[in-house]
């Protein structure tokens, strides 16, 4: 019979063999078991266990084995040491420095193109090779009216003027977003708008009602527009009523009345006219220097269609001192269906009245 306690030691120590791990089993615990013990589906005799047990202390192998029935267990040997990396080799500031500048100028070389000399002979060419064509309103409309009969759109399509603005005032100052209202020389709607005249004067009410006011009124027409039963394009007001508007400027932003908008005074007939036939140009609010509006159709004549551009942009620049310098930036002449044609602008703004102590000094 096999020593099973000196067995159970060797297996204690960890120097049994691997595939000896269920031998631990004691014969009294299982006493109706022949000599014989199974692991792995395998069956050892006792002698076997002994010779092998003798073969493997004689090796200078050594296995640990875990205490699970049927287990095996491999120790790897552990890596007590890591390969040595490449320190990364510092850079001086002024170095790193000099080379994003020099990345810089190649991107700039690579993005800038010579202009080519001259115009383009042909219809079809490259734009970055050639510079953004200026041209005068007179030419600009009658390409706009060319494209149209080549491109076989509306005749009666709108003709639009975009306007970029500088709003700088001088320091940390800029020029709010502005509304306006101007009359075109040559009006192309013929619809009029509906305006509402704020006076508490019967006859001024009775003035307002007989050269086309919508509605005209006190404080029962005050009443009325705060509980949303009427509405109107415009509001004109005398200056004695002005102290009980307040409560309307909520309610009407920039609609309400001022003196800047011409929407303030006493001759209710040259009111009603400006604003019955005029036609609104603002700001846009989300972007505070561009300006779009519509100036004309493409069926009129030429000419109308430069008086109107030019009536607007002397309004435009009302709203900046003109000694502050040029207002309008860029100016793009379009319709609804061309690209944007850029104008020559400094033609168009109107020139700063030279004052009378200047005219001394020249002379």
């Amino acid at each position: 019979m096999v020593n099973m306690a000196a067995a159970v030691r060797c297996l204690g120590r960890g120097t049994l063999p691997l595939t000896l791990c269920a031998l631990a089993t004691l014969p009294s615990l299982f006493p109706n078991q022949h000599q014989e013990h199974f692991c792995l589906g395998k069956t050892f005799s006792p002698s076997w266990v002994l010779i092998h047990h003798q073969k493997h202390s004689l090796s200078k192998m050594a296995y640990q084995t875990p205490l699970y029935p049927c287990s095996v267990y491999v120790q790897v040997p552990s890596r007590h040491f890591a390969a040595a990396t490449k320190p990364a080799k510092k850079t001086k500031k002024g170095v790193k420095d000099k080379a994003s500048d020099e990345k810089k100028d190649e991107i700039e070389k690579i993005k800038s193109y010579s202009f080519m000399e001259g115009e383009p002979e042909d219809d079809v060419y490259l734009k970055h090779l050639y510079p953004r064509r200026i041209y005068e309103v007179e030419k600009a409309i009658q390409l706009l009216k060319k494209f149209q009969t080549l491109d076989f759109t509306n005749p009666k399509q709108g003709v639009y003027l975009d306007l970029t603005l500088d709003m700088a005032l001088g320091k940390k100052k800029k020029v709010e977003p502005f509304a306006s209202v101007l009359r075109f020389p040559y009006p192309f709607v013929s619809e009029t708008n509906k305006v509402a005249v704020f006076t508490g004067n019967a006859s001024e009410i009775k003035i307002a009602e007989e050269n086309g006011a919508a509605f005209a009124g006190g404080l029962n027409l005050i009443q009325k527009i705060l509980d949303d039963e009427i509405q109107s394009d415009f509001y004109v007001a005398v200056p004695e009523i002005m102290p009980e508007l307040n409560q309307l400027k909520k309610k009407l932003k920039k609609r309400f009345p001022k003196l800047t908008r011409n929407s303030i005074g006493r001759d209710i007939p040259k009111m009603l006219e400006l604003f019955k036939t005029g036609h609104e140009i603002k700001v846009d609010e989300e972007r505070e220097n561009f300006l779009q509006t519509k100036i004309a159709t493409l069926d009129m004549l030429s000419n109308q269609i430069a008086a109107n551009l030019q009536a607007v942009i002397s309004e435009v620049c009302k709203h900046r001192p003109l000694s502050l310098g040029p207002f309008v930036v860029r100016a793009f002449l379009r319709t609804s269906t061309s690209e944007g044609l850029l104008l020559k602008i400094k033609p168009l703004l109107p020139k700063e009245v030279e004052t009378e102590e200047g005219n001394k000094e020249d002379a």
